[in-house]
């Protein structure tokens, strides 16, 4: 480790906190209906938009008809994307010819990038025309990280709300949010990306003579737009198949350091944001100093390992850190750095592979997506995810004072606390099982190019970013084949919709209850005793998951390493 490497991720923080209050305060504005500078402009949009649809945005709708229309707009889109990358070979906007796409990838990757996971099992410049990642893919780049906000707002206002029957207007939600968020900073970020050297054109390929006198084909494409909105929504999936280590994807060091700036950017102004919506900005600065320690205790130990390097090459008289799967223009310490952030987040997006991480290096993506994402987390995700873990938590507290728990001025009884695990309970179920089913069949046991334990992780890896909406993968799992598109589908679409459902579900609970002030026997939820309580149920439960593959995979890779093995 380096005092450079320090000087990166703490500045990284520092301006990543300082970033909180201003998008927070955005973000209220969102939350509320209120009027922004934007509506000059965008304003005879958006109620354009309400009139050809035929939508009245002050209409509040109950937490189930809220559910309704999210899935029902969700699967709609879906089904759009679907026909897209089946007829991709007969579009236009397809400059290389390519044919449409497979029925076991296309069913894949219409979940994946609906969920908001962005899992790949293709390569996205040999795959994919520049219509079906323009048209087919990031349209739900927009809409599922403006779902996820929306969904949000919605719990928000199940806490901020007394004796109310109605927690918002999806459509609203949804609308007002891409319009005044998420597209004015995707054309500020893709200005920039442009500006660094990222391509955006519509152009297909362009033919170069290399140093050696040979001819070769360098593809390009419509990349600077997709990029914004990957990291700006926590989408992850990329343009070219090396992702952000690619340098038409992230040219350099300052692309990189905006690009992590991105993926943390609205889920920290969501914190900040609740605070304000509950009336008490010192609970969001709670939350998001949990969600800090979890975020810096990751940090430091993947950096940790990253920089001891591999014990297999230093026995063999090559010392230093662990390169292998990096870019040499990031090096190890913003690798570690974007490896955490990516997965404390449901981005996904990599700058290196995390396939070649040290087996610990390596384990602290894969506990980061046990734990829920809710480190920051997704964009609406994280935050609602993080407020399941605080029900528990505070029904935990209760149980200790002996007392009828109570959070932001909502007794938390029976209905929210089993709402809540039922939607916890889906990550290790859904991970496990499936990991388990992998690891026994011939079909999943041909995916794995490592054997032995690097081999079971790589399948854990798959099953948990999915589940976990994140997309990233241990790159060794061979994943395009109609058992891991099949499988792993469920498993995205489950780990998206089994969660929103209880959750929101929780926003009808909560809004219909009174107002309890807090008394002498609260428990109070904005100190240090909170924070750690806080840190330590999400731990305690993220264990569910993580503990019971923990020896059969990046433990044993570990331990095989010290011994001078490969894996």
């Amino acid at each position: 480790m380096t005092i450079q490497g320090w000087i990166l991720i703490l500045a990284f923080v520092g301006i990543l906190l300082a970033l909180a209050k201003p998008v927070g305060t955005w973000l209220f504005a969102l939350y509320e209906g209120r009027r922004t500078p934007l509506h000059v402009v965008l304003g005879p949009v958006e109620r354009g938009f309400y009139k050809l649809a035929g939508i009245d945005p002050t209409a509040e709708q109950s937490w189930r008809r809220y559910a309704v229309h999210m899935l029902i707009f969700n699967a709609v889109l879906m089904l759009f994307t679907y026909a897209v990358l089946r007829l991709q070979g007969m579009l236009p906007g397809n400059p290389q010819g390519l044919a449409g796409v497979g029925e076991h990838l296309a069913f894949n990757t219409t979940i994946s990038f609906g969920a908001n996971t962005n899992w790949q099992s293709y390569g996205g410049e040999s795959t994919m025309s520049n219509l079906s990642q323009m048209l087919g893919l990031t349209i739900h780049n927009f809409l599922s990280a403006a779902t996820g906000i929306a969904l949000a707002f919605a719990l928000f206002r199940g806490f901020a709300r007394r004796s109310a029957a109605t927690i918002g207007n999806f459509w609203a939600d949804c609308t007002r949010v891409t319009l005044y968020l998420l597209l004015p900073l995707c054309v500020v970020l893709s200005v920039f990306y442009i500006a660094s050297g990222v391509p955006q054109t519509m152009a297909g390929a362009v033919s170069v003579n290399t140093l050696e006198g040979a001819q070769q084909s360098i593809l390009l494409g419509p990349v600077a737009s997709q990029e914004a909105i990957k990291m700006l929504g926590t989408n992850g999936g990329g343009f070219f198949n090396a992702n952000s280590a690619h340098p038409f994807e992230n040219p350099n060091a300052l692309t990189n350091f905006i690009q992590m700036l991105s993926i943390f950017l609205i889920g920290v102004g969501l914190t900040w944001c609740f605070g304000k919506a509950v009336g008490n900005t010192r609970q969001g600065w709670a939350i998001l100093a949990a969600m800090m320690i979890l975020f810096l205790a990751g940090t430091t130990v993947a950096y940790w390992q990253e920089a001891a390097g591999n014990p297999v090459l230093h026995n063999l008289g090559v010392a230093g850190g662990n390169m292998e799967g990096k870019e040499v223009r990031f090096g190890i310490a913003a690798s570690a750095l974007f490896s955490v952030v990516t997965t404390a987040a449901s981005c996904g997006a990599v700058n290196a592979m995390h396939d070649s991480f040290t087996a610990l290096g390596g384990m602290i993506p894969l506990l980061n997506m046990q734990l829920g994402e809710v480190v920051i987390g997704g964009v609406g995700a994280g935050i609602y995810g993080f407020l399941l873990f605080a029900i528990l938590a505070v029904f935990v507290a209760g149980l200790m004072v002996g007392r009828t728990p109570e959070y932001v001025g909502k007794k938390i009884e029976a209905r929210e606390v089993k709402l809540a695990v039922l939607a916890i309970a889906i990550l290790p179920l859904i991970i496990l099982g499936f990991t388990a089913l992998s690891a026994v069949t011939e079909q999943g046991l041909a995916g794995p190019l490592n054997k032995g334990p690097h081999g079971f992780s790589e399948i854990l890896y798959a099953f948990t970013s999915g589940v976990a909406n994140n997309g990233s993968a241990f790159a060794g799992l061979t994943a395009n084949t109609p058992w891991y598109n099949g499988l792993l589908g469920v498993a995205m679409w489950l780990g998206r919709f089994f969660i929103i459902v209880p959750m929101l579900a929780i926003a009808g609970s909560l809004a219909a209850k009174k107002y309890t002030p807090a008394s002498a026997g609260s428990f109070p939820t904005t100190g240090g005793l909170w924070v750690g309580l806080l840190v330590g149920i999400i731990l305690i439960l993220g264990g569910l998951t993580f503990l019971p593959s923990l020896a059969l995979g990046p433990i044993a890779d570990h331990l095989a390493m010290i011994r001078g093995q490969s894996f």
